[in-house]
């Protein structure tokens, strides 16, 4: 599961009708806060990234691979007070720039931000079984693909969750790019779903290690439930599993 080691690239923002945005150093946008409203969550696709709350309202432990912009991260510890959340980042300046920046909170009991490589986070032992959610969005400054996407990659990932636990992912790329990584996935979970393409080519993939229930009427109630909780319109998330089932 060894992976080439490039340079860090450099982070550089920009701002735009009142949204600022992460780049490394490219015009490809890492994530993005409106200024005026720091904790909404700015991207509709990494919104989809919080569809897993359909199937556990209240995770103890939440792992993101990948801090972009802090998005999902705020997100979480606002909404999700009895969770614990723990946020893998390589890159310090990233971290650094979502606390100046992008009004990420400082690490407390319950919240930890650590400068680690995402592969030395999955292989370590002492983290198999720990994780009831895992948050995956791992880009380079390219943004051609996500940086890891191999079957061994996405195991390594399965062995880090809880036995009812499940994975959410972003796939940015093509159509090529989509059907290598949910193959990946489906070689690693016991189901895989994925929701409606957004800006174009953003598909976002849940995977389980034990098949859910699809239970639409159920969904739709904890859709409501979340709506409330959050703001978040997760009854668009029910719409883009029906729509995944029935296609």
């Amino acid at each position: 599961m060894s992976e080439p080691v490039n340079p860090l690239p450099p982070i550089t923002l920009s701002e735009e009708n009142g949204v600022r945005y992460l780049h490394f150093g490219t015009s490809w946008i890492q994530g993005a806060m409106r200024i005026d409203d720091p904790d909404a969550v700015e991207l509709e696709y990494v919104r989809q990234m919080m569809a897993w709350l359909l199937f556990n309202p209240q995770p103890w432990h939440i792992v993101q691979l990948g801090l972009g912009s802090g998005a999902l991260a705020k997100c979480c510890h606002r909404h999700l007070p009895e969770s614990r959340l723990t946020v893998v980042e390589l890159n310090p300046a990233v971290i650094a720039i979502c606390r100046e920046q992008f009004a990420l909170p400082p690490d407390d009991a319950r919240f930890e931000v650590l400068a680690q490589d995402a592969l030395a986070w999955l292989g370590d032992a002492a983290n198999h079984g720990s994780a009831d959610v895992l948050q995956v969005d791992l880009y380079d400054d390219k943004a051609e693909g996500p940086v890891f996407s191999s079957p061994e990659f996405y195991q390594a990932c399965a062995r880090c969750l809880t036995p009812r636990g499940m994975l959410t992912v972003n796939l940015y790329g093509d159509e090529d790019i989509h059907l290598e990584n949910i193959a990946a996935l489906t070689e690693a979970f016991d189901a895989v779903v994925w929701l409606p393409l957004v800006d174009e080519e953003n598909l976002v993939a849940l995977a389980f290690k034990d098949s859910p229930s699809m239970d639409f009427a159920v969904l739709r109630e904890r859709a409501q439930a979340i709506r409330q909780q959050t703001g978040l319109e997760a009854d668009k998330w029910v719409d883009g599993l029906q729509q995944w089932m029935y296609c």
